[in-house]
C-alpha cells in the first residue's frame, strides 16, 4: 500500500529547477572536497516531529492531517506508522532516521508490556531497514513525557524513578544495537531544576553521572560499540537544564571522568536558546574533539522558545559545514532534522517540502564551505593573526618553559609590546560573502 501515491522519488534537477518536489542543490553522488554529498551530510529524519507531531501548541490542539494514523496508541497503528515512515524516507532519499523509544511504540500497563510493544514494532522497523537500506543514526529513550518523570529521571528525588529510567535505557540500548544504530543520544529532558529551594544540586549531578556510567557499563556488556552523545540544552522544560551548553557539558564530563565515553549532539535551536550562535557551539565542541553529530534546525528570532523549524539560512548551514569539513567529517554522526513543519503547514505534502528545503540548504552550504576551505583564506588569516605564538616568546609560553620572571625580563629588555594589527572583521565578512553565488 502506498501512503504517498502522488509523490515519486525525489530527484536532483539542478539550481534552475522550478519543481517543488525536486532537489536544486542536493545531488547525493556529487563529489565535494573528496567525498560525496551523501557521505558528508548523512541526513536523518527524526521520527518524533515528522511522524508523531500533530502541530499542537500551547494555545491549541494539533491540526495535522495524517490519513494513515487512526489516533490510537495501539501496536497495530504503530507498525503501520513505521511503514509510512519508511515510504517517506525512501522517496525522500534520506539514508538515516532517529527515534525515541516512545515515538515508535506505545507504553503498556507495566514495563514488561511496554517492552513487548517495543519489540513488536522493532521487528517491523528491522524489516523496513532491510527492505530499503535506510539505517538508524541513533536511538534514545523518552525520559520526560510520562508523569513519572515530573521531577526528572536520573536526577529525580525519587529513587524508584531512577531505577525505572535505568530499565528503560537498558531496553533502548538493546533495540538500538539490534537495529544497527551507530550512536545513542542522551538528552536531559527534565534533568534540571525549577527552584533551588527544593533541590540538592550536587546530589542530582552525582546521580546523573552514576546513571551515565551505568549506561557505559551496560553498552560494553552487550557489545554496543556506537558513539554515546549528549545533547546540550539550556532551558525548557526546566528553568535550568544541567546540560545547558557544550561548555557546561564538558565541565560535567571532565569532573566525573566521562569525557572519553561521550561526544556532543549539537542542536541549532538549543545553541541560540543558550545565548550562543550555532557556529560558536560547533566550534567549541570541535576544538575539544567532542563534536559527534548535529540536530539540524533553527529557531525563530522573534520567539524565545524552542520552535524547531527547518533550516533555511545559508549562513548557518555554511558555517556548520565549515566546522564539519575542518574537523574531517562527523564520523558516525550525521545531520538529523530535529525539525517540525509549522502548525499552518498541516497537509502530508508539507513534510516533503520541508525536508527538501532543509536538505538543499545544507547541500548549498556545503558547497560554499568547501570553496572557502579550498581557498584557505580564513585559515591563512588566522595563522597570520597568531604568528607571534609561532616563534620566540610565544613558543616558550606554549611549551611551558616561560614563567613570570622570564616574561618580566623579556619585557624589560624589549620595552613595549609589538604593535597590534586590525582584526579585519568587516573585511572577512565581505570576503565570505563573495562565495555566496
Amino acid at each position: 500500500m502506498a501512503f504517498f501515491p502522488d509523490v515519486a522519488k525525489i530527484k536532483y534537477e539542478g539550481p534552475d529547477s522550478k519543481n517543488p518536489l525536486a532537489f536544486r542543490h542536493y545531488n547525493p553522488d556529487e563529489m565535494v572536497d573528496g567525498k560525496s554529498m551523501k557521505d558528508h551530510l548523512r541526513f536523518a529524519v527524526c521520527y518524533w516531529h515528522t511522524f508523531r507531531g500533530t502541530g499542537s501548541d500551547p494555545f491549541g490542539p494539533g491540526c495535522a492531517i495524517r490519513p494513515w494514523d487512526d489516533g490510537s496508541e495501539s501496536v497495530e497503528n504503530a507498525v503501520k506508522r513505521a511503514r509510512v515512515a519508511f515510504e517517506f524516507m525512501e522517496k525522500l532519499g534520506c539514508p538515516f532516521y532517529c527515534f525515541h523509544d516512545r515515538d515508535v511504540a506505545p507504553e503498556g500497563k507495566n514495563l514488561s508490556e511496554t517492552n513487548k510493544n517495543l519489540d513488536a514494532v522493532v521487528k517491523a522497523l528491522k524489516e523496513e531497514q532491510q527492505r530499503t537500506g535506510i539505517q538508524l543514526l541513533w536511538g534514545t529513550a523518552n525520559l520526560f513525557s510520562n508523569k513519572r518523570f515530573v521531577h526528572g529521571a536520573s536526577t529525580s528525588c525519587n529513587a524508584d524513578v531512577f531505577a525505572y529510567a535505568g530499565a528503560q535505557v537498558k531496553k533502548a540500548l538493546e533495540v538500538t544495537k539490534e537495529l544497527g544504530g551507530v550512536n545513542y543520544v542522551f538528552w536531559g529532558g527534565r534533568e534540571g531544576y525549577h527552584n533551588l529551594y527544593n533541590t540538592d544540586l550536587r546530589r542530582e549531578f552525582d546521580h546523573l553521572a552514576k546513571f551515565l556510567g551505568m549506561a557505559c557499563d551496560y553498552a560494553k556488556k552487550i557489545g554496543f560499540t556506537g558513539q554515546f552523545l549528549i545533547e546540550p540544552k539550556p532551558k525548557e522544560p526546566t528553568t535550568h537544564q544541567y546540560d545547558s551548553d557544550c561548555a557546561a557539558c564538558m565541565a560535567f564530563l571532565r569532573t566525573y571522568g566521562l569525557e572519553k565515553q561521550f561526544k556532543f549532539n549539537v542542536e541549532t535551536n538549543h545553541a541560540t536558546l543558550a545565548g550562543h550562535s550555532m557556529f560558536h557551539e560547533l566550534t567549541y565542541a570541535s576544538s575539544y574533539g567532542m563534536l559527534g553529530s548535529i540536530d539540524a534546525n533553527r529557531g525563530d528570532e522573534l520567539i524565545g522558545w524552542d520552535t524547531d523549524q527547518f533550516p533555511t539560512n545559508l549562513y548557518t548551514t555554511m558555517q556548520t559545514m565549515l566546522v564539519v569539513l575542518n574537523q574531517g567529517g562527523l564520523g558516525s554522526g550525521g545531520l538529523n532534522f530535529d525539525a517540525k513543519v509549522r502548525r499552518e503547514s498541516f497537509e502530508p505534502i508539507d513534510l516533503f517540502h520541508a525536508h527538501i528545503g532543509g536538505m538543499d540548504t545544507f547541500a548549498h552550504g556545503l558547497k560554499i564551505a568547501a570553496a572557502i576551505k579550498k581557498d584557505g583564506v580564513l585559515k591563512n588569516f588566522v595563522k597570520q593573526r597568531y604568528a607571534t605564538w609561532d616563534s620566540g616568546v610565544g613558543v616558550e609560553i606554549e611549551k611551558g618553559s616561560a614563567n613570570f620572571e622570564t616574561l618580566e625580563k623579556y619585557m624589560l629588555e624589549k620595552g613595549e609590546v609589538a604593535a597590534n594589527t586590525s582584526g579585519r572583521q568587516e573585511y572577512l565578512e565581505n570576503l565570505v560573502n563573495r562565495y555566496f553565488r
